[in-house]
């Protein structure tokens, strides 16, 4: 029903409420804690018998997805907690419990993983025929994954060690940039604004507004520069020196595991995006005319091209979402409707929450949770609607087993971009007028530079950050001239002023349990074209066809998804060009309108 109101904060209450089906968050504690308890029982039994039990790796299979799920419950809520309030620390109270229940269980992990690796080739075939059936492709994964395991004290070492010293400082970096607050003056009034807020004015309609609040970050990421390449000099340090003792060698192999992708597949994805810079290069030349520059300035890019749409109310946000979600299918539709109406968005605009959005998933429960913060602008709607497809693609995993559920991040950033694209589309074919089509088309064409341009710079830089890193420390001036050197090559320089500080402002370089967290943007949203693509072809009831794919995106490699679901060799430049070339036809459309309703050559 358009018009109704929905509140723009969370409900955290009911995740772990009194009488939920999971408990409060004391009484899960215990519960898993007393599970792994009896997991480490399983194992020993396994352990200390010579014959293969199906019905004993059975249960301990299932011991292990069910710890795994409330592990992710309690994760989940801790983040959530952080996020909401950064002054708060019982998420940190509960991380740090949540932590000591990790560090038995990761080593238990290990042990059945290396145990099901120790099992004769006929004896798993029918073990995975009969009882395990439904997990056989995440345990093909853990027998290979388990090669590459240490001796079991090892693991159990780098468990403890990733938990209590390499993750930690990826959260020194988040509670840094958390507590930063910059005093901004704008309308004659000086405010105390986070680091999101700030960034937040990229977009203002006022050009003096987005240079100056450009310049004030830049200067506090080049006064954090000291302690963020400190930070960032550990986390790569800690990164390598686990690779070389698991005799891993290219510091890409541990994401070409976690993205389930072969490299062939990226080489092709690249070498297409690489050879199609030139247009998007020109359309930025257009929009710098537009502006009245020759040269797009970086503090303009997120710039609107008119003041067509320029501001949205999260009402009206939320309206424009739920009636052009209704278009694509029902059941995206009324998820996110129930979403709202369940309080599951956190969008309220206020100086103390976490700079970042994200979709914290919750399994036990069948929820999930959305931080973002809500500017006013068609672009936080967008926003919204990303996180949402990352919502979407947790409730589409419901009916899956959970040990089937962990999809890869490049597929992550698939359903997440999917639902960006259905808003963004749909409100270009509703355009009343080519200065507001102009203004869509300008919104869309800056996802294909972030993908194209900064994504491919983030991959480079990451790259290069290895590499260096190898033959010791790195100096915050040689992470600048890499920054720069990326930068280069990325944008091939169309945007004058690109910070060299974006190695310090991008959490992604400070993910440890992500690394390459660049390239599956990429790849999200060329695969993404693919199925939308295919879906305004086919019509219909494709939402089914599209639910099917989600479903399946935790238990076969990219490629096995993409051959069964679209019919296509993800290895082959052929399928990146039909998404490239999607994507081309934007910024023909975008050169065209721009020289007739501004006049330009």
């Amino acid at each position: 029903m358009r018009g109704q109101k929905f509140a723009a904060t969370w409900d955290l209450a009911d995740i772990f409420a009194a009488g939920a089906p999971q408990g409060n968050i004391h009484t899960k504690f215990e519960d898993i804690s007393t599970e792994v308890d009896h997991l480490q029982r399983q194992v020993e039994l396994i352990e200390q018998t010579d014959k293969i039990n199906p019905s004993e790796w059975k249960a301990a299979i299932e011991s292990i997805e069910s710890i795994q799920t409330g592990l992710a419950q309690m994760n989940s809520y801790c983040t959530c907690i952080r996020a909401a309030d950064t002054s708060d620390k019982t998420g940190d109270y509960w991380k740090e419990r949540t932590t000591e229940i990790s560090v038995r269980f990761d080593p238990l992990v290990h042990k059945v993983q290396l145990s099901l690796a120790e099992i004769d080739e006929g004896t798993w075939d029918q073990l995975v025929t009969n009882e395990l059936t439904e997990y056989s492709f995440i345990l093909e994964e853990w027998r290979r994954e388990a090669i590459k395991r240490l001796s079991e004290k090892e693991e159990e070492m780098i468990s403890t060690f990733l938990e209590d010293g390499y993750h930690g400082w990826g959260d020194l970096y988040h509670s840094i940039v958390g507590d930063i607050k910059l005093n901004f003056r704008m309308g004659g009034k000086k405010e105390k604004l986070s680091v999101v807020q700030i960034r937040n004015l990229r977009s203002h309609s006022d050009q003096e507004v987005r240079r100056s609040s450009y310049h004030l970050l830049q200067e506090t990421w080049k006064d954090q520069s000291g302690t963020l390449s400190l930070i960032l000099n550990r986390i790569t340090g800690m990164k390598l020196k686990l690779n070389d003792k698991r005799d891993i060698d290219d510091p890409l192999e541990e994401s070409f595991i976690h993205n389930r992708m072969n490299r062939k597949t990226l080489q092709a994805m690249w070498s297409v995006v690489n050879s199609n810079k030139q247009p998007l290069v020109e359309c930025l030349n257009h929009k710098a005319k537009i502006l009245g520059t020759s040269t797009l300035q970086a503090h303009d890019f997120w710039a609107p091209v008119n003041n067509e749409i320029e501001t949205m109310s999260y009402q009206d946000g939320v309206d424009f979402i739920l009636e052009h979600f209704s278009k694509f299918g029902t059941e995206l539709e009324s998820f996110a409707r129930n979403a709202f109406l369940q309080k599951w968005v956190d969008a309220e605009d206020r100086p103390d929450k976490s700079a970042h959005a994200f979709c914290a998933g919750f399994p036990l429960s069948g929820e999930s949770r959305i931080s973002m913060t809500y500017g006013g602008h068609i672009t936080d709607t967008l926003v919204l609607a990303h996180e949402l497809g990352h919502a979407f693609h947790n409730h589409a995993m419901g009916p899956v087993p959970p040990l089937n559920r962990n999809y890869p991040m490049c597929i992550a950033e698939t359903a997440s971009t999917y639902a960006e694209m259905i808003v963004l589309n749909a409100a270009m074919k509703k355009a009343e007028s080519e200065e507001q089509k102009l203004f869509l088309l300008d919104e869309k064409l800056k996802r294909s530079v972030m993908n194209f341009m900064e994504i491919h710079t983030r991959f480079l830089f990451e790259y290069k950050l290895n590499e260096t890193r190898k033959k010791g420390l790195v100096s915050a001036k040689q992470l600048k001239e890499m920054m720069k050197a990326a930068l280069d090559e990325g944008y091939g320089g169309s945007i004058a002023g690109l910070s060299p500080y974006a190695w310090a402002s991008t959490p992604h370089f400070y993910m440890t349990k992500t690394p390459f967290y660049n390239f599956p943007y990429t790849f999200g949203y060329l695969f993404e074209t693919a199925i939308y693509a295919k879906g305004e072809a086919e019509g219909g009831d494709f939402e089914r066809d599209y639910i099917a794919l989600l479903e399946d995106s935790g238990r076969m490699t990219v490629e096995d998804l993409a051959k069964k679901h679209l019919g296509e060799d993800l290895t082959k430049e052929d399928f990146w060009m039909k998404g490239m070339e999607h994507c081309m036809r934007d910024v023909d459309e975008f050169i065209r309108i721009s020289e007739s309703v501004h006049h330009l050559r």
